[in-house]
């Protein structure tokens, strides 16, 4: 049986039920989660010398779907209320 192949619909409706995903985008290792309809935010995991990239951005969903077949290593876990 093969496996089915994570879409971006998947990953949006992921995000709605209050996942955080991990992922890989340009060499980088990112979180990404909901912050309110139609913003999310993008935090900045690696910790390289001499990384441009901002530690912290804000992204609407179109940004998000632009971005998703670039993006690698896929991964979600769920946000817990309680450690925040």
């Amino acid at each position: 049986m093969k496996e089915k192949e994570y879409t971006f619909e998947m990953m949006w409706e992921d995000l709605n039920n209050g996942y955080q995903i991990y992922y890989t985008y340009v060499r980088n290792k990112y979180l990404l989660f909901k912050t309110a309809p139609n913003c999310y935010t993008q935090r900045l995991l690696s910790d390289q010398k001499n990384n441009p990239q901002p530690k912290m951005s804000m992204l609407t969903l179109k940004r998000v779907k632009e971005m998703f077949d670039f993006m690698e290593d896929i991964e979600f876990k769920i946000i817990d209320d309680r450690n925040m």
